[in-house]
């Protein structure tokens, strides 16, 4: 009985760790010749961890995304040598050197 609620409070406390994680603004991207399996498949982990799909892109093979950082972990885990995924922080780039 015991170890039934201490496992019950650990698994509440470690729900309570992931909803309070902070998220990270990524974009997530592949090399063209990925299968779409691997792409979904990291979609879906997001969105398993609470995060978000922002924006899907059609000219690369990606996506834009807020999740914490334990999912882009897993998006990063399902990578392989062949398909490796490349997480960048998503953010304004400008061309001009403007100090603002």
């Amino acid at each position: 009985m015991r170890f039934a609620i201490l496992s019950l409070l650990i698994a509440l406390l470690a729900t309570f760790a992931m909803a309070a994680a902070p998220h990270r603004s990524v974009i997530i991207s592949w090399p063209n010749d990925t299968p779409d399996e691997i792409v979904e498949q990291s979609k879906e982990a997001i969105r398993k961890a609470k995060g978000v799909i922002t924006h899907e892109y059609n000219i690369i093979k990606g996506f834009a995304a807020t999740a914490p950082a334990s999912a882009l972990e897993v998006v990063s885990a399902l990578s392989t040598d062949a398909y490796k995924c490349e997480i960048e922080e998503d953010g304004i780039v400008t061309t001009q050197n403007d100090k603002k």
